[in-house]
């Protein structure tokens, strides 16, 4: 039954693409211009160098160093703990790709890995200083702020998701790190990677959006919305679009003014991650014994938690 709704629904899409396929087009295009002017400026370079890091063996490091302890506290191991901090340093979906190589390693059960995805799957510094501290509310000091509010929710949601099951001790094998020149050819080989993965995802979403637009329906709905809330119309359209894909809700929130309401619906829409996300991660836990309800939830505790942390901080600002 579920494969015969998949595959009406993509013909539904394809009869939408045949009937308005300049609407298509033309939004193709303008995810297009968001991936070249504020995705991959914000995110490549801290692709890069998170994946620097691993390679150089910095994860196992500080995993090694603190994960029993942390460990102890979220219940998982230390070497799974070492998500933490691949997810948020270097962002979606980062973290869950970490977890899962792990657990197909070995190093993890899959029980593990979906509590781990709970809360280590997280937006990078990247996105949410670049894009949203500069590009939206242009402060660096407020991009810094929402990546701390960030990082405490997610901590705060793995607190919650521990749950009453314990592991067995876990540590990373031993690897030998990479020198500086092949560890730096590696990341930027599998940033490039990384990074079209992502666009990928933002046109295919954007695209999806963009039509829901054009054809009336969202217009529609944001209006619906803001007249039964009395919020405005452009934060009702910013944060649907975020639902759907990170990346296209903040664009809609440029040129915003920076107040609690804004800054609670940034927060909100960084910690939930979009659709768009949660695809991702599906994607890479496909051929895994590994459930992604706990993702789901964890990711939406974490922008519940952000963005009232967030809304408190904004009437301060």
């Amino acid at each position: 039954m579920k494969k015969k709704l998949s595959v009406l629904a993509a013909l539904c899409a394809l009869f939408v693409l045949l009937t308005a396929s300049q609407e298509a087009v033309n939004c193709c295009k303008t995810s297009l211009k968001l991936c070249i002017n504020l995705i991959i400026p914000s995110l490549f370079p801290f692709f890069v160098l998170s994946g620097l890091l691993n390679n150089l063996g910095f994860p196992e490091i500080l995993g090694r160093s603190i994960g029993k302890s942390a460990g102890r506290l979220f219940n998982v191991s230390g070497a799974g703990f070492s998500a933490f901090f691949i997810g948020i340093c270097g962002g979606y979906p980062l973290g869950a790709s970490y977890i899962a190589t792990m657990e197909e390693q070995g190093k993890i059960s899959s029980k593990e890995a979906e509590r781990l995805l709970g809360f280590c799957n997280n937006t990078g510094p990247a996105f949410i200083m670049g894009a949203i501290g500069t590009g939206v509310f242009h402060s660096v000091k407020v991009g810094i702020l929402l990546y701390i509010i960030h990082i405490i929710s997610a901590l705060i949601c793995g607190l919650l998701l521990s749950g009453k099951e314990e592991f067995a001790s876990c540590e990373l094998s031993p690897s030998p790190a990479m020198s500086f020149s092949p560890a730096l050819s590696s990341a930027v080989k599998s940033s490039v990677l990384n990074i079209l993965n992502v666009c990928g995802f933002v046109l295919t979403f954007g695209v999806f959006t963009g039509l829901m637009e054009s054809s009336g329906f969202l217009p529609a709905l944001c209006n619906f919305l803001s007249g039964k809330t009395g919020i405005d119309y452009a934060c009702i359209r910013a944060f649907l679009l975020g639902l759907f894909e990170l990346g296209g809700g903040v664009g809609a929130m440029e040129g915003f003014e920076l107040n609690a309401q804004n800054l609670a619906l940034a927060a909100f829409m960084v910690g939930f991650g979009g659709l768009s996300v949660h695809f991702q991660t599906l994607s890479l836990i496909a051929d895994r014994e590994i459930k992604s309800a706990r993702h789901f939830a964890g990711r939406l505790l974490s922008a519940v938690l952000a963005a009232v942390f967030a809304y408190i901080a904004g009437i301060y600002l």
